[in-house]
């Protein structure tokens, strides 16, 4: 498996990985992150192709997996308010957001969590409270829960992880 930017003709397939997500998550005890919102929608997808920042997960030349990756200073909004915690560190950082994989093969959620990280070496992500599943691949692939942020898709609280090279 490996990583590559998104294509604009990706964007079908993304979406079906997307709708696996959703029906995924409903069924393992998360009917809300994405659900009731069916996010993340596809104008968002298109604008996150055309910003350079989406990324696919590729095995045996058929896209398997999704998501968002960007780094700077400051880059999440979001991240400016962290509640119940803090930060490990301060500066430039990765985000990772819409990690989804179609279930087809496993490592996919590790190979793009790694390939984030290796870019950065300071990577931030969150999560729904009742998505276990990623927060158990967070903490298998060595993220540190930070503290709850908000994000201004719904009014969940999520759970914001961090590593840090310095953990």
């Amino acid at each position: 498996m490996y990583i590559r930017k998104a294509a604009e003709g990706d964007l079908p397939r993304m979406m079906e990985i997307y709708a696996v997500a959703r029906r995924f998550m409903a069924a393992h005890g998360n009917p809300n992150q994405w659900g009731p919102t069916n996010w993340p929608p596809e104008e968002r997808i298109r604008a996150d192709i055309a910003e350079g920042s989406s990324y696919v997960c590729v095995r045996q030349n058929r896209v398997v997996g999704a998501f968002y990756f960007r780094q700077g200073e400051g880059i999440e909004p979001t991240y400016q308010r962290i509640e119940n915690g803090a930060w490990k560190e301060a500066g430039p950082y990765g985000v990772i957001h819409r990690l989804a994989g179609d279930g087809s093969a496993k490592g996919i959620g590790t190979l793009c969590l790694t390939w984030a990280y290796q870019q950065c070496g300071h990577l931030r992500i969150d999560t729904h409270p009742d998505n276990h599943v990623m927060q158990n691949l967070l903490r298998k692939n060595g993220f540190v829960h930070c503290g709850t942020v908000y994000v201004v898709e719904d009014t969940y609280p999520r759970l914001a992880f961090e590593k840090v090279s310095s953990q």
